[in-house]
């Protein structure tokens, strides 16, 4: 006797030699669906991405001036000589645009610039604008790590509202207030 042939069959029960097999894939009906869903996602987080991003920048930007600070104090105080902080496009020569690179000299800043030596560069800038003392000084450590003249504030100003300001103590010593400046 011969055995008996076994078909399966789908839910159709057609035998699977005469039925399609289902495709597999998406509907366009389901692609509009998730493309809406997609598109409102997107419209309802991109303004609060934007704040975030701001309030990244100026954050950024906060660690960026407290490590420069830092490494210029300890430079004074290690190397027993004044050190400066300013802004310079070219290294050497002093700006009062703190969006700028900012440069770290051994020397006063009232040498010729062949008479100061660069001893570090950082890059520049993400927020706007940035200003700090009106006499546009720069920072200057003297060798017990003091900061000279008097208190000085970086009034740091992002996009959006966002901001910080950045203190300078006669100690040279560096807090952080995030509130925005009331000047942004």
């Amino acid at each position: 006797m011969r055995p008996k042939r076994i078909t399966e069959t789908y839910h159709t029960g057609i035998p699977d030699s005469l039925a399609k097999p289902r495709q597999a894939g998406l509907t366009l009906l389901e692609l509009c669906v998730v493309t809406g869903l997609l598109a409102f996602t997107v419209a309802w987080t991109a303004p609060r991405l934007d704040g975030f991003m701001a309030r990244n920048e100026v954050t950024s930007d906060v660690m960026r001036l407290k490590e420069v600070l830092a490494t210029a104090r300890n430079a004074a105080i290690v190397r027993r000589t004044v050190i400066t902080v300013c802004p310079s496009r070219d290294g050497r020569r002093c700006s009062d645009d703190w969006t700028m690179p900012l440069s770290i000299l051994q020397g006063e800043v009232d040498l010729p610039p062949s008479q100061r030596t660069l001893l570090g560069r950082r890059n520049a800038s993400q927020v706007p604008a940035i200003a700090y003392r009106l006499d546009h000084r720069p920072v200057r450590y003297q060798p017990t790590g003091h900061a000279t003249g008097h208190n000085g504030t970086f009034r740091l100003c992002g996009r959006r509202g966002e901001g910080a300001s950045v203190i300078v103590s006669n100690f040279g010593r560096v807090r952080v207030v995030d509130t925005t400046p009331p000047t942004c």
